[in-house]
């Protein structure tokens, strides 16, 4: 196989399919050629070309992967896959096992229950997870994997559906299938082309594209996928409400707007906020006062004057408000991107009472 370069056509080669690479001991059959020409020049001092050379490698075998790849075959596993009432579990053993778990994984994260079923632990139990109301997965290279082999009379025998993901599409397992996808590759970008390297890349594409084609169809949205990655900074900037980080009741007092400024002084200590609330009737919002708002009004004011000094006369009249049910990393947004951030915002009911007090340093302490 030619060394693909940047810009050009990938030429896609197969192997005759007739002519396994690797019998079911894993031997080496008529296919395989460690002989082939190294995708490393060993002699090189330039290792950064080498390095893009194999990643180049890699990316050409998925663009022949997708090419190679028929319109049935994708149909039939994603429909297997959409319609799948039970689980969907995927089994591989050794480089294909690790393919396996992250496709498990990745179907489960995206709205797909999906669980990795070791081929051994199978045979001596775990079978027992398996129902009619699922569907298999298998990824094998040779498509001849003892331990894979075992299992299909088996799986066979609780009628459900199999998806292989092979690299010989008339390998023993993939004549058991209902449903084949080729993921066959001309060569491992191993330089001795025996390290599963670009089939496995090959593998988890596949896999990766299939999970995320049942998510669109699925329709999982943004939302939904935040509920499965509660702990992450995506999960928690579209879950997050400002009502679970707001200061509210005591830890939030507030003070009239004829409040003296004393009286503002106290509300701001006992809050410990750095700011107050300063709200009419019925608990109204009418401002809000920060201490560096209190602080300016002192200093433009004479000895004479501090006395009179009341909230209404130095608060922040119509102040940018949120509501409790927002999300907390819109709050973020809005006290950030402005040409004047502010640190507290206050926190209104749907009447426009004020409920609450949300601080820049909660949203950042809490990892958004």
């Amino acid at each position: 196989m030619s060394r693909p370069t940047v810009g050009a056509t990938v030429r896609c080669q197969t192997f005759d399919q007739n002519e396994p690479k690797q019998d079911k001991k894993g031997n080496a059959g008529k296919n395989y050629s460690p002989a082939k020409k190294s995708l490393i020049n060993t002699k090189a001092d330039n290792y950064l070309s080498q390095f893009s050379e194999l990643l180049k490698h890699e990316a050409a075998t998925i663009e022949c992967a997708a090419r190679r790849l028929q319109p049935l075959q994708i149909e039939g596993a994603v429909k297997l896959l959409v319609e799948c009432r039970g689980k969907v579990i995927l089994t591989g053993i050794g480089k294909s096992g690790f393919i396996a778990r992250k496709v498990a994984a990745t179907l489960t994260s995206t709205g797909t229950r999906a669980v990795f079923l070791h081929p051994s632990d199978a045979l001596h139990g775990d079978l027992g997870i398996v129902d009619s109301s699922d569907v298999v997965v298998l990824l094998s290279n040779s498509g001849e994997t003892d331990e894979i082999l075992a299992m299909l009379p088996y799986l066979k025998h609780r009628n459900v559906p199999l998806v292989a993901v092979v690299g010989d599409t008339n390998s023993t397992v993939a004549r058991n299938a209902d449903v084949v996808l080729d993921a066959s590759v001309d060569q491992e970008t191993c330089p001795f082309n025996l390290a599963p390297t670009a089939s496995t890349t090959v593998a988890l594409a596949i896999g990766d594209a299939l999970a995320l084609t049942v998510m669109q169809i699925k329709g999982l949205t943004p939302e939904d996928f935040a509920l499965n990655h509660p702990a992450g900074r995506l999960g928690k900037r579209l879950t997050l409400k400002v009502a679970d980080l707001m200061r509210s009741g005591p830890d939030n007092p507030t003070v009239s707007n004829a409040a003296s400024w004393l009286e503002v002084v106290s509300a701001i200590t006992r809050g410990g906020l750095g700011a107050v609330n300063v709200v009419k009737e019925e608990g109204v919002l009418a401002g809000i006062i920060t201490d560096g708002d209190l602080r300016r009004a002192i200093q433009k004011c004479n000895a004479a004057e501090v006395g009179s000094l009341n909230a209404e006369r130095f608060m922040t009249s119509n102040p940018v408000t949120i509501m409790p049910n927002e999300l907390a990393y819109t709050a973020l947004q809005l006290m950030e991107n402005r040409p004047s951030q502010i640190s507290v915002l206050p926190v209104i009911d749907s009447d426009g009472r004020s409920i609450g007090l949300l601080r820049l340093h909660d949203l950042v302490r809490s990892g958004l």
